[in-house]
């Protein structure tokens, strides 16, 4: 993997050389013979921590979808604001949105939360689309009991809810759908894990594009 390896959100030879030996150090702990073992390295550098690849779990080939998915130039949705920030920009053509802001009087009127109203806003658009949640389990609950009565049905879900209420149940409930998706078992995820996951999509599509 090393050979010709690139990292198109590394800009300058000491960035790439610093990724490269991070992707060496890893690959020797948790295996480089697969997307999914490429997007859990990425995770594990963004976090610090070798023990976030046991808690990886990949549903329905959405490494794959993923890729297809921007080769189409599949809308990307995602929670908040510090989600799209850390999506990168360049080495595709799909746009980057945020569902916190865009339901926000509908947040209000029912008391619901600000993300959770946002997916419910847009909901016409998710179909067909990549969704990555990486801090909000209610916006991933609400995400779920769409696909699940039929409403939407994105490409790919990523979802790394993190916290003490709802995230693992979150999580586990997406698992049950049949939607390819990403995610991580228990309370633990996060912006980080996240953005790591699509940005490693996002990277592999990218050298393949060239």
């Amino acid at each position: 993997m090393m050979e010709g390896y690139t990292d198109i959100g590394a800009t300058t030879p000491e960035a790439l050389e610093i990724s490269k030996k991070s992707r060496r150090l890893i690959s020797e702990m948790i295996g480089d013979d697969t997307l999914e073992d490429k997007i859990k390295q990425r995770c594990v550098i963004a976090t610090g921590d070798p023990s976030v690849a046991d808690i990886m779990r990949f549903h329905g080939r959405p490494g794959e979808a993923g890729l297809q998915a921007l080769q189409d130039g599949a809308p990307i949705y995602v929670d908040i604001k510090m989600v799209e920030a850390g999506i990168l920009k360049k080495g595709h053509n799909s746009p980057i949105v945020a569902f916190i802001g865009q339901g926000d009087a509908l947040a209000a009127a029912q008391g619901i939360t600000r993300s959770s109203a946002g997916v419910i806003a847009l909901q016409e658009k998710l179909s067909g689309s990549i969704v990555v949640i990486g801090n909000a389990p209610s916006a991933l609950l609400t995400l779920c009991e769409l696909i699940e009565t039929k409403k939407v049905l994105p490409r790919l879900v990523i979802g790394a809810a993190v916290g003490f209420v709802n995230a693992a149940e979150s999580k586990e409930r997406l698992r049950e759908i049949d939607v390819p998706s990403i995610s991580t078992a228990g309370t633990r995820g996060g912006t980080p894990i996240a953005v790591a996951a699509i940005n490693e999509i996002i990277n592999t599509y990218a050298r393949i594009a060239r």
